[in-house]
């Protein structure tokens, strides 16, 4: 039974299915089933009033019949999951104050708590954006460029986004790096997103800000408009996503070493 929550909130997962680095990805088998179906069934598990999956390949939909989940589709021209998803709040008809999470279509394990506290974080902090982060627990994490690190304000709004180690333990690294020095936190970002349909719209109509070409990271186009991005802490953890086939064999053996 999906878990029920005080936040009304709907749930809109992109899938493209020509994924560059693992083509076909939302139809992966995972356990036997498509890697999409897995997705969709965290989302309804956090008790989304609606669960959405914005595709672009009919094969994705006949994937989902039955599942309890609904499927627009929409252009394969998209140049980002965000512009997909502002294509998948028009269909669906969302009124401008609609709650929406994006849950990213290769996240078969992503928490129903931390789904549904992204949206709690966008009711209570009444910003544009609403995202999560996770410590860093290792330097290997800290200076690697595919996980996005994130500063935040002492309000807990977003200060920035990046792939570089920040910030940087000047004295402390420039005597080791080898570990995280002692009394320092860092915090890595989660993909994972709440905004109301009506800013959607206004920030998949907003052009590329310098920043985000730098550093390819679309959460800083916002931040360069000025608009306010809150960060909570995760709930509960993040296991990774499924972006690569050695992703997908370790998605396997952790959905083989699951109970039930």
């Amino acid at each position: 039974m999906a878990a029920m929550s005080p936040i009304d909130f709907v749930v809109a997962i992109p899938a493209r299915h020509d994924a560059t680095r693992l083509p076909g990805k939302p139809l992966r088998l995972l356990a036997g089933e498509p890697l999409v179906l897995h997705v969709a069934r965290r989302a309804l598990a956090a008790g989304a009033r609606e669960v959405w999956v914005a595709a672009d390949d009919p094969r994705i939909a006949e994937a989902l019949q039955g599942s309890g989940v609904q499927v627009a589709m929409t252009s394969p021209a998209h140049a980002s999951g965000t512009d997909r998803l502002a294509e998948c709040a028009r269909i669906a008809g969302w009124d401008t104050g609609t709650a929406v999470v994006n849950l990213q279509g290769d996240e078969p394990f992503a928490p129903a708590e931390g789904i549904r506290a992204v949206a709690a974080l966008l009711r209570s902090s009444g910003a544009e954006m609403a995202t999560l982060a996770a410590p860093v627990e290792d330097v290997d994490t800290l200076l690697d460029p595919n996980a996005v690190k994130l500063v935040r304000a002492a309000s807990g709004d977003a200060l920035y986004f990046s792939r570089a180690p920040v910030p940087w333990p000047r004295d402390a690294f420039a005597a080791d790096r080898s570990r995280l020095p002692a009394g320092h936190a860092w915090l890595r970002h989660i993909g994972i997103y709440g905004y109301t349909a009506g800013f959607l719209q206004r920030f998949a109509a907003m052009p590329p800000g310098r920043l985000e070409q730098v550093e390819s990271l679309e959460q800083l186009r916002a931040l360069e408009a000025g608009c306010r991005i809150a960060v909570a802490l995760t709930p509960a953890p993040f296991p990774p996503g499924v972006d690569t086939p050695d992703d997908l064999a370790r998605a396997e053996a952790l959905m083989a070493s699951q109970p039930g």
